[in-house]
């Protein structure tokens, strides 16, 4: 299954995969095609950008400015991998067709050992994403779901048997070390 993955993603495919709170679709950010049919799949907006993830911090620095904020710091330490959103200042690497031209970038690690397989497997380590459903509508929580809901527009459905019973990742937006929360989710920022 990584190979196949990973052809299709260096190819400019688009895949649907398992996270700890919802499913996702994504492909490497460098690929701006592959971004444009995420959208395009999605109904998205233009104005709502993409997210950064990967299986580790250490994979999602290039794509943000520096120094890296003590706030999200701190709560990187205490909820990655899980559920939490950052919104931090992008470095120059970040395209800016994943983040809607806007000069911060969402980054996360979720907790889920298939999607770290898929990271650790693909050139990068990181996937551009969004949810696995059309905007507005709710995210798929199986794979039947993701099936349904986008299985014929992206390229590849990685098979994943369990159910996620989770609601969305909280965002927290980080800057001038004050914390804004944007969208709450399962994680409750302390």
């Amino acid at each position: 299954m990584l190979k196949k993955v990973n052809d299709i993603l260096r190819s400019g495919g688009v895949i649907a995969f398992p996270t700890d709170t919802v499913w996702g679709i994504g492909c490497l950010p460098q690929c701006q095609l592959a971004v444009q049919r995420i959208y395009d799949i999605k109904k998205r907006e233009k104005q709502k950008p993409l997210i950064l993830m990967s299986y580790d911090i250490n994979s999602l620095l290039p794509y943000i400015d520096h120094p890296f904020p003590q706030q999200a710091d701190i709560l990187m330490k205490k909820y990655w991998p899980g559920a939490l959103t950052l919104v931090v200042q992008k470095s120059r690497k970040t395209p800016g067709y994943l983040t809607s031209n806007k000069d911060t970038v969402g980054i996360r690690v979720p907790d889920n050992n298939v999607f770290a397989q898929i990271c650790r497997s693909i050139s990068g380590h990181v996937l551009a994403t969004t949810s696995a459903n059309i905007s507005g509508e709710v995210p798929a929580l199986t794979y039947q779901e993701a099936m349904a809901y986008i299985g014929d527009k992206v390229d590849f459905v990685v098979p994943y048997e369990q159910k996620i019973s989770q609601r969305a990742s909280t965002v927290v937006g980080i800057k001038n070390e004050k914390i804004t929360i944007f969208r709450q989710g399962d994680v409750i920022v302390e």
